[in-house]
């Protein structure tokens, strides 16, 4: 076999502008899901520090059920469950991975996984290896979930039904109505899972996430991303004890992954533990977000009421050169186009952070009315 395959569809990827390329971190971040800033904090960094000085190894060697179990992890662990307000919970290298081997090693083969329109590609993903049949309902739809339940029992679904959806959606910046789709799964006798990644660490008590008053329910599984707002790595499955137990025997993407690096456990355990600078850092991401509303009066749209603001050009030729004309003047803004969101629902993704100047928002807004205006005026052919 020759390269030519490859090469092939790298040039097709190219004349259709579809060719991913791994580009270097320039200017203003309004992109990144570090939103409290702690990813190169002095809070993380002397974490590590300190945990190094205390022998904690950077590599775990193993899988954790070979030898690669570090007493990290199950501190980690123990304080995650304490502070998710869980009974217990289980570390994995990434979200991805988590998501993977939750949908993949939980629901049976005759279960129901019905997940929202807009949920994570990983979820998808675990979904696809596992055995159980999955739907999806329509975007944030409670009665369209429910109306999918009944079709399903109708025409013989006998098992376990998993309610699937994210509390705070990362392209569109708006939430779940939980509580609706809590009493949906508690109708079904369901489980419901709920995907904090974009919601751990900014919002609900303590940075809890919004399934915190419900999170203690043995039929609700939640997760929570630890390298976006928590600023370290991997995630944990945070879920009543004979779950976690099901998830150590039977998530592949846990039980054959050499395990996470103990370093970086211990790191995040301290950062769950670091109440009131946490607290001091969400304060302060809300004043921007709340600021948000008023400046994009500016550009004619409405707040998504979160830290994550998508702002609308259809069509791929125009995201890009907007995206383009915009980072050329210093602000990481970046486009999004399908798969990652359905064909002419193109974006920019604008992320708020601590990690640029309370006045580089202003600065940014100011940047973008014009270059929008254009676009509105005369989009560029797609």
């Amino acid at each position: 076999m020759t390269l030519a395959p490859f090469e092939r569809l790298l040039g097709a990827l190219d004349q259709r502008q579809r060719r991913r390329s791994l580009q270097p971190i320039t200017g203003l971040d309004f992109a990144s899901n570090d939103y409290l800033g702690l990813a190169g904090s002095d809070l993380v960094r002397d974490l590590a520090v300190a945990a190094l000085r205390r022998g904690v190894p950077p590599g775990a060697g193993a899988a954790r059920l070979l030898r690669g179990n570090h007493d990290a992890f199950a501190r980690l662990e123990d304080t995650a469950a304490a502070h998710f307000g869980s009974a217990a919970a289980l570390y994995f290298g990434s979200g991805f991975a988590a998501n993977l081997g939750l949908f993949a090693g939980l629901p049976a083969q005759r279960d129901l996984v019905l997940h929202d329109a807009l949920i994570h590609a990983s979820s998808r993903d675990g979904m696809r290896l596992g055995a159980a049949e999955s739907r999806s309902f329509a975007h944030n739809d409670v009665q369209a979930a429910r109306t999918e339940i009944r079709a399903w029992r109708k025409t013989g679904g006998t098992g376990q039904v998993w309610l699937a959806v994210e509390s705070l959606y990362s392209m569109d910046g708006d939430r779940a109505p939980l509580a609706d789709f809590h009493d949906l799964a508690q109708e079904c006798d369901g489980f419901l899972v709920v995907d904090e990644a974009h919601a751990t660490g900014v919002w609900g008590p303590q940075g809890r996430g919004f399934s915190a008053s419900i999170a203690g329910n043995e039929r609700v599984v939640t997760l929570h991303t630890c390298g976006k707002a928590l600023g370290v790595q991997g995630a944990l499955i945070c879920a009543a004890a004979p779950v976690i137990q099901t998830l150590i025997n039977r998530a592949r993407s846990f039980v054959y992954s050499t395990a996470p690096s103990p370093l970086l456990a211990e790191v995040l355990r301290g950062v769950l533990m670091a109440g009131d600078e946490l607290a001091a850092r969400r304060a302060a991401l809300r004043d921007r977000i709340d600021r948000l509303p008023g400046l994009l009066r500016r550009l004619d749209l409405a707040p998504s009421g979160s830290q994550i603001q998508p702002i609308p050009v259809a069509g791929d030729a125009a995201c890009l050169a907007l995206a383009g004309r915009v980072q050329a003047r210093g602000f990481d803004l970046r486009p999004i186009r399908s798969p990652t969101v359905p064909k002419g629902a193109e974006r920019l993704r604008l992320s708020l952070t601590l990690n640029t100047p309370a006045e580089a928002l202003d600065t940014l807004i100011a940047a973008l009315d014009p270059l929008l205006q254009e676009v509105r005026r005369c989009p560029p052919s797609s």
